[in-house]
């Protein structure tokens, strides 16, 4: 989730469940400035002619997917609480190496909302992985090359452990493992992101204000991108969806790592990791040193910009994509 902003800006997206994704909303704007308000949907005016729409029907969700380019497949996927346009910045150069399939995590986007389950598991990293499996073999895809971005980037780290077979490459943008955070207790990691702690609490209490301060910020913001985002996000069901993606999180997603963990399980495929060389995580963690303790062919740098790379340092972030998943 997008750094929190300077000023008078900062002060009020911290009262807003969105605090995490601003700084992206700010970010340069690519085609199609008046998405959110016309009655074409925002993924046809944000991406190339030829991308198209499909909902794809898993196991377990029906996944909303935008698929355009040509070439090896690269499955991508959102953070929190963003969307599938979150890419739109540097697709249009992918596509021209690769076939992109974009997809909507469940529980956020378009993508459908599962019901809730035991121990939260229809929202652990385990079955969004699963979705993407699946996703991309409906496709005609059974290995492929994969990019996340913050809670993206998570369901990425254990779709690689799940199905080596099927990953080829890994890249994750501005995260560190949950299973370190939760055992490696920094307070600098409670201030910058004190939404995991918030998030944790039962329902509804923080659904109700999260819905509150979202749709707040829906009914004053200006922002065609910031609008496309908040439509999908200030909605009662992508809310709770997104609470229970943080609680599966901090409950059987810590227990799936911790049997890979005990059983010494690393990603076996290359695996890159990007963050914001200012960002929070980039200022509190060693994170090249921490990500080698999770696969066995690491790299990785930071770069400028803000949480959501992809958005703040397209140029940049596009070079690095482009450089370690050719060949």
């Amino acid at each position: 989730m997008a750094e929190k902003t300077g000023g008078t800006r900062r002060d009020l997206l911290q009262k807003t469940a969105l605090a995490a994704g601003v700084a992206a909303f700010a970010a340069p704007q690519s085609r199609g400035q008046s998405s959110a308000t016309s009655e074409e949907p925002a993924w046809k005016k944000l991406f190339p002619p030829g991308f198209r729409n499909e909902r794809i029907t898993t196991s377990g969700a029906e996944i909303n997917t935008v698929i355009g380019g040509s070439g090896p497949p690269v499955l991508l996927f959102h953070g929190a609480p963003q969307s599938l346009i979150t890419w739109r910045l540097i697709a249009p150069d992918l596509a021209k190496e690769y076939t992109l399939v974009m997809c909507d995590l469940r529980g956020y986007g378009d993508s459908s909302k599962p019901p809730d389950a035991e121990n939260h598991a229809n929202q652990s990293k385990r079955a969004m992985a699963l979705d993407g499996v699946e996703v991309m073999k409906h496709l005609g895809y059974n290995r492929f090359r994969m990019v996340g971005h913050d809670r993206g980037g998570r369901v990425g780290r254990r779709m690689a452990l799940d199905h080596p077979n099927e990953v080829i490459k890994l890249a994750v943008m501005d995260i560190v493992p949950a299973h370190y955070l939760y055992s490696h207790f920094k307070i600098e990691f409670v201030q910058d992101y004190f939404w995991w702690f918030d998030y944790l609490r039962k329902p509804p209490g923080p659904e109700n204000e999260l819905l509150a301060r979202n749709q707040a910020f829906l009914a004053h913001t200006t922002n065609d991108i910031q609008r496309e985002y908040l439509r999908t996000s200030a909605t009662p069901e992508n809310i709770h969806a997104m609470c229970e993606d943080y609680r599966a999180s901090a409950s059987i997603d810590l227990g799936y790592d911790a049997e890979d963990i005990q059983a010494g399980k690393k990603i076996q495929c290359p695996l890159l990791t990007l963050w914001a060389a200012k960002g929070a995580m980039g200022r509190s963690y060693d994170m090249l040193s921490i990500w080698k303790e999770e696969g066995v062919n690491v790299t990785g740098k930071g770069l400028p910009g803000n949480h959501s790379l992809q958005e703040s340092a397209p140029k940049e972030t596009l070079a690095e994509l482009q450089q370690f998943l050719r060949g």
